[in-house]
Parts: C-alpha cells; structure tokens; sequence
C-alpha cells in the first residue's frame, strides 16, 4: 500500500507511520519511510534543525518545493512508501503562520503545483493509493500538546479549529479525495493500537488483493527467517 498520512499537528500521523512500518518489516516487506516535511525536519540533527530553522525564506521555499516534487517519484518507484504530510501540509502551514516571525514557516508557497503533484502520481494508474486523513477533535489535539509539546511546535491551541477546517477544506480538493482514495481516521479517545486496527479495516477496500493476503499472514511475534522446504515457504523463528 502507497500510504500518504495528512493532518494537523499532534492527530497522530507519526505515530501510525510508525506502527505500520514495524507491521510491513514483521512481514519482511521493504518499506520507505519520509516523515520528514514539517519544518524542521525531524530526521535531522539537534544542531541542523535549528539552523533549518533560521534560513532564509527563499531558500525554505526552494528547498521544501524541491523535496515536494521529488517524492512524486517516490510515491510511484517505491511499493510501500509511508508519507506524512508532503504538499497539503505545506500549503496549509505556509498560508496560515508564514507572516508569523515566531513560525519556522515561510510565505509564497507555489500554490499553482497542488493539484499537479496528485495528478502524475495519479496518472500512473497505481492500483493501492490511500492518502489518509488523520484528525482528532479540538480537545484531545490541545490535551496531547500540553501532555507531549513538540521540540518545535507548529500549531498554537488557540489555532486548532481553524487548522483543522483548512485541512477538511484542502483535502476535499485534492484528485485523491475526488479519485476516492481518502480515508478520514479519527484519533480521538483511541489508543495507537485501536486506530491502527481501524487503519488496517478502513483502507482494505483501497488496497490490492497481494496487500490483502499479506495482511492474513500469520508471522511469528519475534525474529524470523524465511526458509523454503520442498518449495513451500516457511517462517522459522531465530534461535
């Protein structure tokens, strides 16, 4: 599954990234993983992340629309690539706190490219994209920011409703959601386990019939080897 997680600050997005990453390498499938589009990029370091955050916002806008457009690619070459946030995050954040000289982010996103980087992913006819609509309601967003600030805080709680309708607005334009292809997931009162359950059930019908036997496999708990014994494939458990 080509899954593409969207969604205000603190829905939960990472987290199901997370889980279905470890659920995709317990099954020995190659996944690609880029939750790294929320400025300052999480993947980096300590220092480089605060220097990211202090660029110039020419070289922000390049940068961020460079890494936007190359994972069009990546999006299509990979069989299970997890992305979070990519271009509908950026247009939200970039309108909504680029005047704010407290905000890592920057003013003049390239708008015009929105619905052209949806249209050459969906252009290639890929049988298994699921963009996934993270959200939670105003209540628990606040209750998770105070209980687990982030380093770098994008969205103010005061903030919260208005994010959170410009992502229903946003995602109601993408070709993804006219293409059928967008699952809404509430968060709200689950626990990371409940909603990745409810993942798994919500995108079945989106997925392909090898996506849907490999999510009825059994595999072994712990570490395991593949070994084939008289050309039928088994999975021994590592001494």
């Amino acid at each position: 599954m080509r899954s593409i997680f969207v969604g205000i600050e603190y829905a939960g997005k990472s987290t199901l990234i997370d889980l279905l990453g470890q659920y995709y390498r317990q099954r020995k499938v190659r996944i690609h993983g880029d939750d790294h589009f929320t400025i300052p990029d999480s993947t980096l370091s300590a220092p480089s992340r605060e220097i990211m955050v202090g660029l110039p916002e020419d070289i922000k806008e390049r940068m961020q629309r460079m890494q936007i457009h190359y994972h069009v690619d990546i999006i299509k070459k990979y069989a299970c690539p997890l992305i979070a946030g990519w271009h509908i995050e950026e247009a939200i954040y970039t309108d909504f706190y680029g005047d704010d000289p407290d905000s890592p982010y920057y003013k003049r996103y390239a708008y015009q490219f929105q619905r052209l980087y949806e249209a050459q992913v969906l252009e290639e006819h890929l049988p298994d994209i699921v963009m996934f609509h993270v959200t939670a309601s105003d209540e628990e967003i606040a209750r998770r920011m105070r209980e687990n600030p982030h380093e770098y805080p994008i969205v103010r709680e005061g903030d919260i409703g208005e994010i959170k309708r410009r992502f229903d607005e946003e995602i109601a334009q993408s070709l993804f959601t006219h293409a059928h292809r967008t699952v809404v997931l509430d968060t709200t009162g689950k626990t990371p386990q409940e909603s990745f359950d409810e993942l798994l059930a919500l995108s079945e019908p989106l997925v392909t019939m090898g996506e849907v036997a490999l999510r009825a496999m059994e595999v072994p708990q712990g570490d395991y080897e593949v070994q084939y014994v008289n050309g039928v494939r088994q999975m021994v458990p590592s001494a």
